[in-house]
């Protein structure tokens, strides 16, 4: 199995705004805890060590470089308006 850095979640908007009310309330650790054990659960679900190592280098990669994380290009406009 290959990464897949392509957008794929239905409701990018809506995983967002239930990720950041997830967080909502909580100090900076409890955050980090949060975070942590959301990334075991989706790690654990993955399964495939190279995916997840891969997973790994590409986000380091852009914490040194904004521009090595591909990011999801807007939707085009509807047909019509």
């Amino acid at each position: 199995m290959t990464l897949r850095t392509e957008p794929r979640i239905a409701d990018p908007d809506g995983f967002y705004a239930a990720l950041m009310e997830a967080h909502r309330g909580l100090d900076d650790a409890a955050s980090r805890r949060l975070d942590a054990r959301l990334v075991i659960l989706l790690a654990n679900h993955i399964g495939d060590d190279a995916v997840l190592l891969e997973a790994v280098a590409l986000a380091r990669a852009a914490g040194a470089a904004p521009s090595a994380c591909p990011t999801p290009s807007p939707a085009a406009p509807a047909e019509g308006g």
